[in-house]
């Protein structure tokens, strides 16, 4: 009786000058170890070669280190959900209240729709000390900036409307109102229940606006 080998088809190698093709081979691996239920932790630099189907060593080509790797996986959801709060505020039409509560909803959505990629998104284990990797503080303090920037618009158009009060530091009330967001869909994530009324996070959204009555 003869038995049937089966084999795994090696993975192709790539042309000459799709170096880029691999990066983004190496990240999209990352993502998927995340999204199957791990956290950072199941991101390794062996865990994401098996994942991508190449050999360990052909990821210092492109990341220096499980850090770098992680970083490239948080600006790259960082930008999509910058894109998602762009793509809401642009359907949302002219109505600066509109906007608003169609950007914080999308931005709640992200985090429930990809609670492991959101949460790696600011901090986790994966942050390290400058010191101790090839990730610098600009790396690390650009993140977020045209989310953050976005919110502030949204907010400036709110007053310039009046239907908020006045402030004379948007970019501080979008962190906060951020921070706000970023609470309550942390909260989300952890707990079986959510205390608290149905509407919890049209009354964050209307707090932080600073919305008129």
């Amino acid at each position: 009786m003869v038995t049937a080998v089966t084999t795994t088809e090696p993975r192709k190698r790539n042309r000459r000058g799709e170096g880029g093709k691999l990066r983004e081979e190496i990240i999209a691996a990352a993502v998927a170890l995340l999204d199957e239920g791990g956290d950072e932790r199941a991101v390794t630099l062996r865990s994401v070669a098996r994942k991508a189907g190449i050999a360990a060593p052909s990821i210092y080509a492109h990341f220096a280190d499980q850090p770098s790797i992680m970083l490239a996986v948080v600006q790259q959801e960082m930008d999509r959900l910058a894109a998602a709060l762009r793509e809401a505020d642009e359907n949302a039409g002219q109505d600066a209240r509109q906007r608003l509560f169609a950007v914080c909803n999308a931005y709640l959505d992200v985090a429930r729709q990809h609670p492991q990629r959101y949460r790696i998104m600011f901090g986790g284990l994966w942050t390290p000390s400058v010191n101790d990797t090839s990730i610098t503080d600009d790396d690390l303090e650009s993140l977020g900036a045209e989310a953050l920037t976005l919110l502030a618009d949204v907010l400036g158009a709110c007053v310039d409307q009046g239907i908020a009060h006045g402030s004379d530091d948007l970019y501080g009330d979008a962190v906060a109102l951020w921070l706000g967001l970023h609470g309550l869909a942390h909260q989300r994530a952890v707990v079986r229940k959510m205390p608290g009324p149905a509407d919890v996070a049209d009354r964050l959204i209307k707090a932080l606006a600073h919305l008129k009555a």
